[in-house]
């Protein structure tokens, strides 16, 4: 894909897990990128602005006029952090979105692109998920980015940006060796020869979505000006168990499983609908077994090449 000629924009949380090859297909699209975080932006060539996003002067240095589109990526992203701090968790995923879009509006930059989740619906038990559905999160994490979702759809009414929620599914890929979240999980065990905790009885499904395919998306919402939301995923549920089992295929390691109680505000199972996405010719390439194939060499180099 190629950026429009002479494109300036700016992505927060640029040296992220997704951010960072966010960063860089745009780089080799054409763009002229701007990265703000609190962390550095491995390699060189990519200008930065580093800092926390609940600071107003670090934001206020990051947007310049001549920017036309603002990829906002940075959040408090953990569903049990959120839970721990809720009021953390609204200052940067809520009053720092509030602030951002405010300058955005100032400096005449004409689209905005949040980073949103399909947690701001709440649980729909095994019904399929869509743009459609009303909001009702059950967590902090989810209320703020309802609540980010809110504040982009009154940007787009009353001062025109184009703005888009792209609700991603559950993301993996490489560059995930800092995370806990479960595929990590499963990828360090096998590396130790440990086994896995799992809650409940391992039925309990999700979509899980590659950060490639997300990046496609990311890029497919931008150059077609999609407006709304959108929902980012595989299209495929998985089981936990099957997670585990892609994963023993993987690694070779018997991964045994240890079953504990299922947490607060977790849903029984998250199933996509991605026409929508379809539409605007995102098309996600990996399975799981594809995907965690990628993974894997992160967290053991050497039998990944055997």
């Amino acid at each position: 894909m190629r950026a429009e000629p002479r494109s300036r924009v700016l992505v927060t949380g640029g040296s992220g897990f997704i951010g960072r090859r966010l960063v860089r297909a745009l780089a080799e699209a054409g763009a002229e990128v701007t990265v703000v975080d609190r962390n550095p932006f491995p390699g060189t060539g990519i200008p930065q602005v580093t800092g926390d996003i609940r600071d107003e002067s670090v934001l206020a240095r990051a947007v310049r006029p001549g920017m036309d589109t603002i990829f906002h990526l940075a959040a408090v992203t953990s569903v049990v952090d959120s839970i721990g701090d809720p009021v953390g968790t609204y200052q940067t995923n809520v009053a720092a979105t509030a602030n951002l879009l405010e300058l955005a509006r100032a400096r005449g930059i004409k689209s905005f692109l949040l980073a949103s989740t399909n947690a701001v619906i709440g649980n729909v038990g095994d019904a399929i998920i869509t743009e459609q559905l009303p909001l009702h999160p059950l967590t902090p994490y989810g209320a703020t980015k309802a609540a980010g979702e809110m504040l982009l759809s009154c940007y787009n009414g009353v001062y025109g940006i184009a703005t888009c929620a792209m609700r991603f599914s559950n993301v993996y890929g490489p560059g995930m060796l800092a995370k806990d979240s479960f595929i990590p999980r499963l990828m360090r065990a096998a590396r130790d020869g440990k086994g896995v905790q799992v809650r409940g009885d391992g039925s309990m499904q999700r979509d899980v979505v590659h950060v490639d395919d997300i990046v496609a998306g990311i890029l497919a919402a931008w150059q077609t000006g999609h407006t709304g939301p959108v929902i980012f995923g595989s299209g495929r549920s998985v089981s936990v168990n099957d997670m585990v089992e892609a994963a023993r295929s993987v690694t070779g390691a018997p991964l045994p499983v240890e079953h504990v109680p299922v947490g607060p505000g977790e849903m029984p199972a998250v199933k996509v609908d991605i026409s929508v996405a379809r539409s605007l010719g995102y098309s996600p390439q990996h399975d799981l077994k594809s995907g965690l194939s990628t993974v894997w060499p992160d967290f053991c180099p050497q039998e990944a090449d055997q």
